[in-house]
């Protein structure tokens, strides 16, 4: 649909049962600069965000309309242990999940991997009994990062698979990720179908005391996922020669990230691989990478690769020991796989939140960039409607669909090192390929209530877009996971991004106090 004017309401029929996204294209003449807007109605109000364009082209941004659950957030249900995430909560979502995933009249069964908070032993044992109650048996993989997970709920022919993890979270958090029999997360639709099952009366379904399931833990898991992780590299693929320093943030990975580069000849240094069901992320990891880089001047490696709790994203440490963020390794990895003519539809798909400079620089070597909304599963519904094989998000969370039906934070480390090793050329360089747009991002908590629909917020964000003059990009949204206003703001001028992003944070702030 292509419209006239930015700045309509919602689409009619917009309700606080959907998330509605309307897109706003324009074509203006040669001489103007395109002003896109998506609206999002979600809890916390209407997500709003700008984006100048090239003159002439339409935008590539699409939206999806979703549908709003009560448990079941943009990753999962997730929070606190013992708080959201109780026992009785986890024997629901098994028995429900259970009934919902069970097809035909074979024998059912279910994997459950989890990383290594002190609760998984809990809501592992609630979601056995919620499975096998209802008559599935129960492969228990033990400590496995997300994305093995789902590689192994299609390897071994499961009808459902469930992660036990709060991801980049601190240890009192948890949460609980299902996929499917194809290894994709479930959609809004099914999450929201199996949060119904909770309210009805799941004893009248329960299996018969014949057909009640089994459980049992599965041997050679973790060499599984090794070795397919191997697989995704070119045959005969070597690391000997490089020194690695790995930080598996005291999490899922701790055992097959430091082995599958090891096997692979790296020199591996491994750190953040002692879990404790307290030490899950904290001061390690993607999120606080710092003891990653640390490390790497330390003993002078090649490459640090830092993963989250969870193992589904990655944060790359140069041999100088400078961040490198999932905008430089989407590039490298386009740019790379467009050369090997194995870059799927000649584009890739990244957020919103995604640097200007990414966008520019994949244009001017013809690979097409298209946003999502921010989060994973967007980012994967994007790659499916536009048939691309690569996406990912500025976090490290990159999505390689030849290989994977989610984020995996070793196997995209592993495509970048080949990277390197074909080329030959230090990280730092290989890693550089354009110069990110001043970017400046600021959180905003609030504690209840719709603070992006406040007129005076309303007002912040149209005076800031009137200022930035399409010379840069704003966007302003709820966090999905937590009461937060994420505020970005990026353009050519540093000293005016950070002005009217201030401006917006002070407008935010003054109505959630």
């Amino acid at each position: 649909m292509t419209l006239k004017a930015a700045g309509r309401a919602p689409p009619e029929g917009c309700s606080g049962h959907h998330k509605c996204l309307e897109i706003i294209e324009n074509r203006l003449p040669p001489v103007s600069v395109t002003l896109l807007r998506i609206f999002a109605t979600t809890e916390a109000g209407m997500a709003i965000i700008s984006s100048p364009q090239k003159p002439g082209a339409t935008t590539a941004i699409r939206g999806t309309a979703e549908v709003v659950r009560k448990y079941f957030g943009t990753d999962g249900i997730r929070g606190p242990a013992n708080g959201v995430i109780t026992p009785e909560l986890a024997l629901k979502v098994g028995q429900a999940a259970g009934l919902q995933f069970q097809r035909g009249e074979h024998r059912h069964r279910v994997v459950i991997g989890k990383d290594t908070r002190l609760s998984g032993y809990m809501i592992e044992t609630a979601l056995v009994a919620g499975f096998t109650s209802v008559g599935m048996d129960v492969l228990l993989l033990g400590p496995m990062p997300t994305p093995a997970v789902a590689m192994l709920t299609r390897s071994m022919r499961a009808d459902l698979g469930v992660m036990i993890s709060a991801s980049h979270n601190a240890y009192d958090d948890n949460g609980i990720k299902l996929f499917g029999p194809d290894g994709y997360k479930l959609s809004d639709v099914v999450e929201h179908e199996i949060e119904q099952l909770f309210d009805t009366e799941v004893g009248k379904r329960l299996a018969k005391p014949a057909d009640i399931g089994r459980a049992r833990r599965v041997d050679g898991a973790h060499e599984r996922y090794i070795e397919f992780a191997k697989r995704t590299l070119p045959r005969n693929q070597s690391l000997a020669g490089l020194r690695i320093v790995v930080d598996c943030a005291h999490g899922a990975a701790y055992k097959v990230a430091p082995n599958a580069l090891w096997e692979l000849g790296a020199d591996v240094v491994p750190i953040g691989v002692d879990p404790d069901g307290f030490n899950i992320n904290h001061e390690c990891g993607s999120t606080a990478p710092q003891a990653c880089v640390q490390k790497v001047r330390e003993v002078r490696a090649d490459i640090g690769i830092a993963l989250d709790g969870d193992g589904d994203r990655v944060v790359i440490v140069d041999e100088s020991g400078h961040l490198i963020d999932g905008d430089q390794v989407l590039a490298v990895i386009a740019e790379s796989w467009s050369e090997d003519g194995r870059l799927a539809g000649d584009g890739v798909v990244a957020t919103v939140m995604s640097n200007l400079g990414l966008e520019r620089h994949l244009a001017d070597i013809g690979i097409k960039l298209v946003r999502a909304p921010v989060g994973d599963r967007y980012v994967l519904d994007e790659m499916r409607t536009s048939g691309f094989n690569v996406g990912g998000e500025p976090s490290g969370h990159i999505i390689l669909s030849d290989y994977s039906t989610t984020g995996d934070g070793l196997v995209t480390a592993l495509q970048l090192l080949a990277v390197v090793k074909k080329l030959g050329q230090p990280v730092s360089k290989v890693c550089h390929r354009f110069d990110p747009l001043p970017q400046v991002m600021r959180n905003v908590r609030y504690r209840s209530g719709k603070p992006l629909e406040n007129a005076k917020v309303r007002s912040a964000i149209k005076s800031a877009e009137k200022k930035l003059n399409g010379q840069g990009r704003l966007v302003v949204r709820p966090s999905g996971t937590e009461p937060v206003i994420r505020v970005m703001g990026e353009g050519d001028d540093k000293t005016l991004v950070e002005a009217v992003v201030d401006d917006i944070v002070d407008a935010l702030t003054d109505v959630a106090a």
